[in-house]
């Protein structure tokens, strides 16, 4: 006869969890996960205006290109509220499952789709309806990568292990740039016949590693003292937004900081090769570069938010990379790639993975375990949203010869802003127990007080 688990009393000690295990599955989940995200938007800057928009000007077709890019960020609030309930009601093990096996199918599904020569608008329309699935499947891949993270942490190096998840998301775009490095130097026919969809196929290969190592790992220790104590949400949207929802906007305008990930990966490099020219492959390797510095970069800022806190270390790489823009943008107009390659790599490489490299702990600390899940994936996925759109209004206000750099540097600058201070109003978190996290500080009683001020 097997024995119930004890329900655990006000101020129980949480179990201790398995940090590493835990930091390993989302590093590689992650990986795995976002490697086919941004093949798409690479192939979306390079590839998808000359197959799938065919009969658009040049201009006009990268601009529908870099649209398709940007609806995928559509689908993923709505997924954000059906995975976050699921997730804060049966567990964080189930989405992570899920949400890598329909990205690794909707991706493979893209590299076999006909082209507008071959079936007209059906392409295009095709074309929509997968980055549509893959948009569901983001919006829960890294709030549940968090949480189970998060969840498995030491109190004092939450912020360490939890970035592992964005380590992870870090490397999966610096694989799908590697990828696509020989593939952007085959000939043009070469290219845009069979070539682009290579990288997308790789992704079967993805989706069956990434199962074999998620499905191993076990449910939260918080979360299993949640079921033991009956404390699980029974509708946990409904909590989220009567008992959270100012933390639920904070996360929503914090998150559109990754507009900069989205304008560097997308936007300057369409801007770099069709409208100034450049060389794809060596645009690709400023990429590469930058997000190998990232891996490095992203465990120090947040070993360093662990001693010092989150607020200050978010603050500091939302106020860089919103001067940085300008010098990066700069560059690419000048046409010295010694120039770009430094300023690239400083800003996303070592600037923009304070913010990025500590959002999972400082977002997820906002949230009790009941709605963690839900608070994180419903504020990041509508931030996340905006900034998936930021290389199409980006491209716009670069006007019709795409030359107006400085109008898109002063644009992502002021979302940069925004996320400072949406950062700057948040509550410091990174001393407060697991446990107690999601929870108002307690009031001092008045009749402590006046004791202590007799004493």
């Amino acid at each position: 006869m097997t024995a119930e688990p004890a329900v655990p009393t006000a101020g129980a000690t949480v179990p201790e969890g398995k940090p590493r295990k835990a930091a390993l599955a989302a590093w590689i989940g992650s990986a795995l996960e976002y490697y086919d995200f941004f093949i798409y938007g690479t192939a979306a800057a390079l590839v998808f205006g000359k197959i799938f928009f065919p009969t658009s000007a040049p201009a006009t077709g990268t601009l529908l290109a870099l649209a398709t890019f940007g609806v995928g960020y559509l689908a993923r609030p709505v997924g954000a509220f059906i995975l976050g309930h699921v997730g804060d009601k049966f567990g964080r093990k189930r989405i992570l499952v899920f949400t890598l096996l329909l990205m690794g199918i909707s991706t493979f599904l893209v590299g076999c789709l006909p082209t507008y020569n071959q079936v007209g608008a059906a392409a295009p329309a095709l074309l929509v309806a997968l980055r549509l699935l893959q948009g569901l499947s983001a919006a829960g891949e890294q709030a549940s990568a968090n949480s189970m993270t998060l969840e498995h942490s030491p109190q004092n190096r939450r912020g360490y292990y939890t970035s592992f998840t964005l380590n992870g998301t870090q490397a999966g775009q610096l694989l799908a740039t590697a990828v696509f490095l020989p593939i952007a130097a085959l000939p043009k026919d070469a290219l845009l016949s069979w070539g682009w969809r290579v990288p997308f196929w790789l992704s079967a290969v993805v989706a069956v590693v990434g199962m074999v190592i998620r499905r191993t790992l076990e449910e939260t220790p918080v979360f299993q003292q949640a079921v033991a104590s009956n404390t699980v949400a029974k509708l946990p949207l409904a909590v989220l937004f009567r008992d959270h929802w100012a933390d639920v906007l904070r996360v929503v305008a914090a998150a559109i900081i990754a507009s900069v990930s989205t304008i560097f990966t997308v936007y300057a490099l369409s801007y770099a090769v069709n409208t100034v020219e450049l060389q794809k492959s060596t645009m690709l390797w400023v990429g590469v570069a930058a997000n190998a510095v990232a891996l490095l970069a992203i465990p120090l800022w947040a070993s360093l938010s662990d001693r010092i806190g989150r607020k200050p270390v978010f603050i500091t790489g939302a106020a860089g990379c919103a001067v940085l823009i300008f010098a990066y943008l700069w560059s690419i107009s000048t046409g010295s790639y010694a120039l770009i390659f430094v300023f690239g790599v400083l800003m996303l490489g070592v600037v923009y993975s304070a913010s990025n490299g500590i959002w999972p702990s400082f977002y997820g600390e906002m949230f009790s375990t009941q709605v963690r899940l839900s608070g994180m994936a419903i504020g990041t996925q509508i931030g996340f949203a905006i900034g998936g759109f930021s290389p199409t209004i980006a491209t716009a206000l670069a006007g019709p010869r795409g030359d107006n750099w400085l109008g898109v540097a002063i644009f992502t600058a002021a979302l940069c802003a925004i996320a400072a201070v949406a950062a700057a109003t948040a509550r410091e978190t990174h001393k407060v127990p697991t446990e107690e996290l999601g929870t108002k500080p307690a009031a001092v009683p008045p009749v402590a007080v006046a004791a202590t001020a007799e004493a």
